[in-house]
């Protein structure tokens, strides 16, 4: 396909698609597919469906990944470099700005009280969330899926009770059932022919901690590196880190974090910078972002050039089904660790299920509009009841 459109053009949709795409991962490739393929007309579907095949084959953020190989397309490295940042900018900018308030009025009585329910919705958000993540990833929930696809539900479920039993991700577990899969559904010819494969695969501006901005790099590196799935899919492996392992943050601040990523738009994953700012101020929110995103930019723009024979390469893609269903397991055991720490009343369980209801049947009330109703409900509850 002949360029219709400039680099400047393209950099500037996404611009625009990082300050006002709300609804997560899914819609955010809706948009992709719905302005770039079908109205617009400058990505083939020949290219969005390899770019999207290769986003959900690496591990990182599936609506960044897309964008950065759709920026590769026809503009190279320049391209991707300058999509990626466009999209993740200003909702990286929004979250260091909410940051600075919440820790500045996080302490405050309607601070807490409009945090109060934003973190009772935003379980019933993610719960929803990882319900569709495990009808597209695995199947739906029936006799016949279980049928088909037994060995992907297993997965599923065991990853699912170990997460809750251990309230953390392993993620030797997704390999492990990667491989298995692997080996049942699409043995490689060569073995070391896969494995070369899978190869591609207070507010202070300037006070840091140089030590603790290594293990902010090192911790959030990991996650970018090693976390497969949707951008929710990031939140075990987070909860696992920064608040049982190192304590970074309560288990409220946590759920909090999770809340403001919900409200702003683009990715979800940047609620990394939130947390990074809550650890480290703006430099532990810029390290945290770059360290999250920078292991996707490379998954994607490395073996970019060559997708078009990695993708059809079955094992390839049994390996990361088997992945993707112990991952989703993860996530939904995450949903039950964390709902049961943040529900700890009828009002914060009543506004849970109310969340999740709207979701499942309104098509027009989306994820922000639900966030600012529960966050004003929590305040009157709170302050005058």
């Amino acid at each position: 396909m002949a360029n219709q459109y400039s680099l400047k053009e393209l950099t500037l949709y996404f611009l625009k698609l990082g300050y006002s795409g709300f609804g997560g991962p899914v819609a955010l490739v809706g948009y992709m597919h719905k302005d770039l393929v079908e109205k617009r007309q400058w990505i083939s579907e020949e290219e969005y469906k390899n770019g999207l095949a290769l986003a959900q084959l690496a591990p990182g953020p599936l609506a960044a990944q897309l964008g950065i190989y759709l920026g590769f397309v026809h503009y190279g490295v320049l391209g991707a470099t300058l999509v990626g940042g466009a999209f993740i900018l200003p909702s990286f900018l929004m979250v260091v700005l909410l940051g600075m308030a919440y820790q500045q009025f996080g302490g405050l009585p309607w601070m807490q009280a409009v945090f109060y329910g934003v973190g009772a919705a935003v379980i019933g958000i993610i719960a929803v969330s990882s319900y569709k993540l495990t009808q597209k990833s695995i199947g739906k929930f029936s006799l016949t899926s279980l049928k088909n696809n037994w060995l992907l539900w297993l997965f599923f479920v065991v990853a699912c009770i170990i997460t809750v039993i251990t309230k953390k991700e392993n993620a030797g577990l997704f390999v492990v059932a990667g491989l298995v899969y692997m080996l049942v559904k699409a043995p490689p010819k060569s073995f070391f022919k896969t494995s070369n494969s899978l190869l591609l695969l207070q507010m202070g501006f300037w006070e840091y901690d140089a030590a603790l901005l290594w293990k902010i790099a090192l911790f959030f590196g990991e996650a970018g590196a090693f976390v497969f799935g949707s951008g929710l899919a990031i939140v075990p492996f987070l909860h696992a880190g920064v608040v049982q392992q190192y304590g970074w943050l309560t288990e409220q601040q946590f759920v909090d974090a999770v809340a403001v990523a919900m409200i702003t738009p683009g990715p979800v994953v940047i609620t990394v910078g939130f947390i990074g700012y809550l650890v480290s101020g703006f430099w532990g929110a810029t390290v945290a972002a770059l360290a999250t995103f920078l292991p996707c930019y490379l998954f994607t723009v490395l073996p970019a050039p060559y997708f078009q024979k990695i993708a059809k390469n079955a094992s390839i893609k049994a390996f990361v089904d088997g992945i993707t269903a112990a991952v989703v397991g993860a996530l939904v055991g995450a949903v039950g660790v964390i709902g049961l720490r943040s529900i700890v009343d009828i009002p914060t369980a009543l506004l849970a299920l109310v969340a999740a209801l709207t979701l499942i049947y309104s098509k027009k009330i989306q994820e922000p509009h639900i966030i600012l109703v529960a966050a004003a409900i929590g305040f009157v509850v709170k302050i005058y009841f």
